[in-house]
Protein backbone atom coordinates (compact mmCIF):
# COMPACT_ATOMS: atom_id res chain seq x y z
CA UNK A 1 0.00 0.00 0.00
CA UNK A 2 1.33 3.42 -0.95
CA UNK A 3 1.83 6.05 1.72
CA UNK A 4 -1.19 8.41 1.64
CA UNK A 5 0.77 11.36 3.11
CA UNK A 6 3.89 13.36 2.35
CA UNK A 7 6.88 12.37 4.47
CA UNK A 8 10.32 13.96 4.72
CA UNK A 9 11.96 11.45 2.42
CA UNK A 10 9.67 12.62 -0.40
CA UNK A 11 11.71 15.81 -0.93
CA UNK A 12 14.94 16.53 -2.84
CA UNK A 13 16.77 19.86 -3.09
CA UNK A 14 19.04 21.21 -5.84
CA UNK A 15 20.86 24.56 -5.66
CA UNK A 16 22.12 26.50 -8.67
CA UNK A 17 24.31 29.55 -8.17
CA UNK A 18 24.96 31.77 -11.18
CA UNK A 19 23.80 28.85 -13.31
CA UNK A 20 26.19 26.29 -11.78
CA UNK A 21 24.88 23.34 -9.77
CA UNK A 22 26.16 23.04 -6.19
CA UNK A 23 26.43 19.39 -5.14
CA UNK A 24 24.61 18.93 -1.82
CA UNK A 25 25.03 15.27 -1.10
CA UNK A 26 23.05 14.75 2.11
CA UNK A 27 20.30 17.33 2.70
CA UNK A 28 18.72 16.35 6.02
CA UNK A 29 15.99 18.98 6.34
CA UNK A 30 14.33 21.77 4.36
CA UNK A 31 11.89 24.49 5.38
CA UNK A 32 10.37 27.43 3.51
CA UNK A 33 8.01 30.03 4.98
CA UNK A 34 6.03 32.55 2.95
CA UNK A 35 6.64 36.17 3.90
CA UNK A 36 3.83 38.71 3.63
CA UNK A 37 3.18 42.36 4.37
CA UNK A 38 -0.02 43.15 6.22
CA UNK A 39 -1.98 45.91 4.48
CA UNK A 40 -4.52 47.51 6.77
CA UNK A 41 -7.23 50.14 6.57
CA UNK A 42 -8.99 51.54 9.62
CA UNK A 43 -12.04 53.35 8.23
CA UNK A 44 -13.69 55.89 10.50
CA UNK A 45 -17.10 54.54 9.51
CA UNK A 46 -16.49 50.78 9.66
CA UNK A 47 -14.54 47.82 10.88
CA UNK A 48 -10.82 47.38 10.19
CA UNK A 49 -9.90 45.63 6.96
CA UNK A 50 -6.66 43.73 6.51
CA UNK A 51 -5.13 41.64 3.74
CA UNK A 52 -1.66 40.30 3.05
CA UNK A 53 0.52 40.92 0.02
CA UNK A 54 3.32 38.49 -0.96
CA UNK A 55 6.80 39.51 0.18
CA UNK A 56 9.11 36.62 -0.74
CA UNK A 57 10.09 33.41 1.07
CA UNK A 58 12.48 32.71 3.94
CA UNK A 59 13.79 29.29 4.66
CA UNK A 60 16.63 27.03 5.56
CA UNK A 61 18.08 23.65 4.81
CA UNK A 62 20.61 21.50 6.64
CA UNK A 63 23.21 19.18 5.18
CA UNK A 64 25.48 16.60 6.74
CA UNK A 65 28.84 17.97 5.56
CA UNK A 66 30.37 15.54 3.05
CA UNK A 67 32.51 17.99 1.07
CA UNK A 68 33.57 21.65 0.98
CA UNK A 69 31.02 22.70 -1.65
CA UNK A 70 28.99 25.05 0.57
CA UNK A 71 32.16 26.59 2.04
CA UNK A 72 33.51 27.03 -1.49
CA UNK A 73 30.27 28.70 -2.62
CA UNK A 74 30.27 31.19 0.25
CA UNK A 75 33.96 31.94 -0.32
CA UNK A 76 33.24 32.61 -4.02
CA UNK A 77 30.31 34.90 -3.12
CA UNK A 78 32.52 36.86 -0.70
CA UNK A 79 35.39 37.07 -3.21
CA UNK A 80 33.02 38.34 -5.90
CA UNK A 81 31.84 41.08 -3.59
CA UNK A 82 35.23 42.16 -2.26
CA UNK A 83 37.04 41.91 -5.59
CA UNK A 84 34.44 43.33 -7.95
CA UNK A 85 31.49 44.55 -5.95
CA UNK A 86 29.23 41.89 -7.42
CA UNK A 87 26.91 39.49 -5.66
CA UNK A 88 25.49 36.67 -7.70
CA UNK A 89 22.17 35.03 -7.12
CA UNK A 90 20.91 31.52 -7.04
CA UNK A 91 17.93 29.28 -7.43
CA UNK A 92 16.69 26.43 -5.26
CA UNK A 93 14.66 23.63 -6.80
CA UNK A 94 12.52 21.52 -4.49
CA UNK A 95 11.26 18.23 -5.92
CA UNK A 96 8.40 16.65 -3.98
CA UNK A 97 7.23 13.13 -4.76
CA UNK A 98 3.49 13.29 -4.09
CA UNK A 99 1.57 10.40 -2.49
CA UNK A 100 -0.01 9.61 -5.89
CA UNK A 101 3.47 9.11 -7.41
CA UNK A 102 3.59 12.39 -9.35
CA UNK A 103 6.34 14.96 -8.79
CA UNK A 104 5.80 18.62 -7.94
CA UNK A 105 8.70 20.98 -8.63
CA UNK A 106 9.03 24.34 -6.85
CA UNK A 107 11.54 26.98 -7.92
CA UNK A 108 12.76 29.52 -5.34
CA UNK A 109 14.36 32.29 -7.41
CA UNK A 110 16.74 35.16 -6.79
CA UNK A 111 17.98 33.66 -3.53
CA UNK A 112 20.50 35.10 -1.12
CA UNK A 113 22.12 32.86 1.46
CA UNK A 114 23.97 32.75 4.77
CA UNK A 115 25.90 29.76 6.06
CA UNK A 116 26.21 28.45 9.62
CA UNK A 117 28.46 25.46 10.40
CA UNK A 118 28.39 23.29 13.53
CA UNK A 119 31.27 23.32 15.97
CA UNK A 120 34.11 21.05 14.90
CA UNK A 121 34.81 18.47 17.60
CA UNK A 122 36.09 14.92 17.94
CA UNK A 123 33.66 12.16 16.93
CA UNK A 124 30.94 14.66 16.00
CA UNK A 125 29.34 14.95 12.58
CA UNK A 126 29.41 18.40 11.11
CA UNK A 127 26.14 19.85 9.86
CA UNK A 128 25.79 23.05 7.90
CA UNK A 129 22.67 25.19 7.87
CA UNK A 130 21.90 27.50 4.97
CA UNK A 131 19.39 30.26 5.63
CA UNK A 132 17.94 31.79 2.49
CA UNK A 133 15.64 34.47 1.18
CA UNK A 134 13.94 34.00 -2.18
CA UNK A 135 12.09 36.71 -4.02
CA UNK A 136 9.58 34.29 -5.52
CA UNK A 137 8.42 30.67 -5.38
CA UNK A 138 7.06 29.33 -8.67
CA UNK A 139 5.46 25.97 -9.39
CA UNK A 140 7.30 24.44 -12.35
CA UNK A 141 5.42 21.14 -12.58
Amino acid sequence: MANPYSIGRDCRITVLWNGTRVDLRDVTSFQAVQQTLAQRANPLNGVPVEFNTPNGWRGSFVIARANSNLDDLVAAIEAGFWNGGTIGSGTIYQYVTEPDGSTTTWEYSNISITLNTDRWQAEGMIHQTVNFFASLRTKIS
